[in-house]
């Protein structure tokens, strides 16, 4: 590196920021181009369309829903959040339920004192606790009552948000992330939950989930409650053409720029995956000082940080598999194909075909391994093939 170039990055303005987000949500100028899904996402919750949409995890789904919510929120729509990732039983999705729907649909239709009357009407009635220093309160439900009490409490929850907004002329959405999570925290809930929604046209209801097989069978099943009860939407990757301005854009608007070959290897690498490509860009930004252009010894110092970052988590991913599955990781991320055939067991040293079969078909369930149209098996996990390639070949 130059005397100058180091020079620059020394005197970089503190007050310049990353452009690129990952982690948390991508709002407003972080939100990359889905403008197809988004309007029409938006249009069914202002229409009142059940939706389902299906991704595996770090591919924007609650992104997506909260940027149509945003835009919702200026045309007066009400919209209640619930993730049942962190609800694990009934009495915690109560409190869950209780707490968006203060906040999020009671706050903007009654006063302060007005707002906590509308859990009169519950079969168990909350603990409601006050924070002292901003007045907000928090719910809990106690898990000592019978099953009957604490159903017939959900039940009721679940028929505020349509209750409430009705009374006051307004739309309602209620958005549900994870909700594959459902089964677990009671498998007759689903039942409960469609038994109340189907008696609300008007309320859009908007399910994400990222445990793909289980969504689907939730929807598409014929046996399940939720058999065809919302507009199924698979979430794929952002079309690299589209990833592509939006990056040039971003180190523009920083002063700084990509080379076309350099925004060629990112795109390679993450193929238009939202979260990956979010993170590349960001680690890339951050070596390339105001004024200069990233090139290829930019992109493998970005490359080197954010396998440095991921080492933990593909570390664990490593141990938790078996030999078999090692052997198939090792093999995909060589050469992406059909493992089961003869002649590509026999190249890359892979047991008998059931094994490979056993082993691809549990790396395909979680997440780590995707088959193609062409019914070639590849990684699925942005940045794993790399890391396979330079700490585990």
């Amino acid at each position: 590196m130059t005397f100058a170039r180091v020079s620059y990055i020394m005197q970089r303005s503190v007050t310049t920021t990353n452009p690129f987000h990952y982690g948390d949500l991508a709002l407003d100028e972080a939100f990359t181009d889905r403008r197809s899904e988004l309007d029409a996402l938006t249009s069914d919750m202002q229409n009142g369309q059940n939706v389902a949409i299906i991704a595996p995890r770090r591919f924007g789904k609650s992104s997506l829903v909260k940027r149509a919510a945003q835009e919702l929120l200026a045309e007066r729509v009400l919209v209640a959040e619930v993730d049942l990732m962190k609800t694990p039983t009934k009495e915690k999705l109560a409190a869950k339920l209780s707490k968006t729907i203060h906040d999020d649909i009671a706050s903007a239709l009654f006063n302060v004192k007005e707002r906590l009357r509308v859990f009169s009407t519950l079969r168990i009635a909350p603990v409601i606790t006050v924070d002292p220093r901003d007045g907000s309160p928090s719910f809990s439900f106690s898990a000592t009552h019978n099953e009957e009490d604490i159903d017939a409490t959900l039940e009721r929850l679940l028929e505020l948000p349509a209750q409430l907004a009705a009374e006051r002329d307004r739309r309602v959405v209620v958005f549900f992330d994870e909700f594959q999570e459902v089964t677990s925290i009671d498998p007759r809930l689903p039942s409960l939950m469609r038994a109340v929604f189907q008696e609300q046209p008007n309320v859009a209801h908007v399910y994400s989930g990222s445990r793909r097989d289980m969504m689907r069978n939730l929807f598409t099943h014929q046996n399940e409650p939720f058999f065809r009860s919302a507009k199924v939407v698979e979430l794929g990757v952002i079309a690299p053409d589209l990833f592509r301005p939006f990056i040039v854009s971003r180190f523009e608007q920083t002063d700084r720029a990509i080379a076309d070959d350099v925004l060629d290897a990112i795109l390679a690498i993450t193929g238009g995956h939202p979260y990956a490509t979010q993170e590349l860009a960001y680690a890339l930004w951050e070596v390339v000082p105001e004024g200069f252009t990233a090139g290829e010894a930019d992109f493998e110092r970005a490359l080197e940080s954010v396998l440095h970052g991921e080492n933990a988590h593909f570390t664990l991913v490593w141990e938790s598999a078996s030999r078999a599955q090692r052997l198939v990781l090792q093999a995909i991320a060589a050469e992406p194909g059909r493992v089961q055939g003869e002649a590509y067991r026999y190249r890359h040293g892979l047991p008998a075909a059931s094994t490979v079969q056993r082993a691809v078909e549990t790396l395909a369930s979680d997440e780590l391994a995707t088959r193609g149209e062409d019914g070639a098996y590849r990684i699925a996990e942005p940045f794993l093939r790399e890391w396979i390639l330079l700490y585990a070949a």
